[in-house]
């Protein structure tokens, strides 16, 4: 593809990226394969570690394989996690493989950051891109004719002069923050630890998911990086850990794995190797912009982090390849103000809206502790459903995974395989109640006394929850919104469709008409 309007020879590059994660690496990759001078930025030096859960999931693995690194022998070779258990206060409700989704690998691999992130800027590096290690970005100015980039190396302060400038700088973003002119909300943020242990027992190719009175909505887990090593973790939205700091949070890890005899038992003789290290991270907000003239934001600096699961590592790669082929002809001219920009944020919303708005929901229902028993017992039921159910079990697992559109989950027919569980959840004795007035009198009792204690819960803090109701409103708005757009949108295009069908029918017909 040729490339145009590179006259101004005060430009150093096509495409400057601050952060060399996976979604800067990534987009190096795309952009210098399609022939663009391209220059990443990275505060840290290459290998250097990420604190991250280091579970690289199926669609994640799909985007690797396209950028033609999944061969790697770091990556080749790493381990291969083929089921996942669920725990709920110690017992084990669920243990089912992956679900094998359309043509994506029914596995994931567990890769640690400081082996994933430089096979992709490797990657990047032999494609063309150059690499500017341990400089730290200090701010940008965007003009009618590039952004220049300020940025710190060793002693030094430098710059950079580029047509277009991505922000891939993590959750911290300092582009993101310059570009939205403002930190993320407290409500978008999910804060997790993580530690490495070795003597770890049990299966190696089996991730754990663990839920916890104490630290839900969020949840612990263990992923497994070797024969008997292990990434374990606890991640919770900021919202609900209130004065709980990244120290106290590696604390509340370390009471979770002495007091929880399920993880107790794979980490019974195992021994930590590395210390224990936090980080926060942004979650997705429709509202926020992702672009600006000249500017665009990609993989967690833009937020794209699923509420629910807490994932981030498909998005980044995700955004990265939409990013590139969205602004690909753009980038072949010199016309990058945020206009021109805009496809890659109508893809991005088109790709992520929707789903991210009914995690978004879940989270904010749930993050209300006066009903986490309701909230955990709801959980269980429709892990149970899932063992039982192949299907049911594919598309919930999937929704969670990110890799099932959420609109499957709540398309008709799946809403009522779900509702079932979940009324026999909220009143599990309702079948039996109806059929003897004294137990229907008990129960009654029962479920009144516990529907006080809710409301009493609730009434002991009215301003939190009318804050609760309000959230949980505005997700469900945006939810509804986004499922009218969509039906809107499949009944236009069904009826364009028999439009055509109608017109072809039409014309087949004075085609066959014989000639007067």
């Amino acid at each position: 593809m040729a490339i145009q309007a590179r006259a101004n020879s005060s430009i150093d590059a096509d495409v400057a990226i601050a952060g060399a994660g996976p979604a800067g690496a990534a987009i190096a990759c795309h952009f210098s394969r399609a022939g663009f001078r391209v220059v990443m930025i990275e505060q840290r030096r290459f290998p250097r570690d990420k604190v991250c859960g280091d579970f690289v999931g199926p669609a994640a693995l799909q985007e690797l394989d396209q950028l033609g690194i999944l061969s790697e022998r770091s990556l080749a070779n790493a381990t291969r996690i083929r089921s996942g258990a669920l725990y709920i206060n110690g017992e084990k409700i669920a243990d089912r493989p992956f679900p094998h989704i359309g043509g994506l690998r029914d596995y994931g691999l567990c890769v640690p950051r400081v082996v994933l992130d430089e096979a992709i800027v490797n990657a990047a590096v032999v494609a063309g891109a150059s690499l500017i290690e341990g400089a730290r970005v200090l701010s940008y100015e965007a003009d009618t004719t590039g952004v220049t980039i300020f940025y710190k190396r060793a002693t030094s302060q430098k710059r950079v002069r580029t047509r277009l400038l991505i922000g891939a700088d993590g959750s911290s973003s300092l582009v993101s923050r310059t570009l939205r002119a403002a930190k993320p909300r407290r409500r978008d943020l999910i804060v997790a630890v993580r530690a490495y242990f070795e003597g770890v027992e049990g299966r190696q190719d089996q991730a754990d998911i663990y839920l916890n009175a104490r630290c839900f909505p969020g949840y612990y887990w263990l992923f497994p990086t070797g024969t008997n090593t292990a990434n374990v973790g606890v991640g919770m939205p900021l919202e609900v850990c209130a004065g709980i700091e990244e120290r106290q949070l590696g604390r509340l890890l370390s009471q979770l794995i002495e007091s929880d005899p399920a993880i107790g038992r794979r980490l019974v003789n195992a021994r930590l190797s590395h210390r224990t290290a936090g980080w926060p991270l942004a979650i997705f907000n429709p509202r926020l912009p992702i672009i600006a003239d000249r500017v665009a934001l990609i993989g967690d600096a833009a937020g794209f982090i699923n509420p629910l699961s807490g994932e981030g590592i498909q998005y980044a790669l995700r955004s990265a390849r939409w990013c590139s082929e969205a602004l690909r002809d753009v980038l072949s001219g010199d016309k990058l103000a945020a206009l021109e920009l805009r496809p890659y944020a109508t893809r991005a919303q088109a790709e992520m809206r929707c789903d991210m708005a009914f995690s978004r929901l879940i989270i904010d229902i749930v993050k209300n502790r006066a009903l986490q028993p309701l909230w955990l017992a709801a959980v269980g039921t429709l892990a149970k459903k899932g063992v039982a159910d192949s299907r049911f079990y594919d598309v919930t697992a999937g929704v969670f995974a990110g890799i099932v559109s959420a609109k499957e989950f709540l398309a008709l027919p799946f809403r009522r395989r779900t509702a079932k569980p979940i009324a026999l959840t909220v009143s599990p004795s309702a079948r039996e109640a109806l059929r003897a007035s004294q137990r229907l009198q008990e129960s009654g009792v029962t479920l009144w006394n516990n529907a006080a204690l809710v409301l009493k819960g609730l009434a002991r803090h009215p301003l939190a929850t009318i804050e609760w109701g309000a959230d949980c409103a505005s997700s469900a708005f945006e939810l509804a919104a986004q499922l009218a757009i969509s039906t809107v949108k499949w009944l236009l295009l069904r009826g364009r469709a028999r439009l055509a069908g109608v017109a072809r029918l039409i014309w087949n017909a004075r085609s066959d008409r014989p000639a007067r």
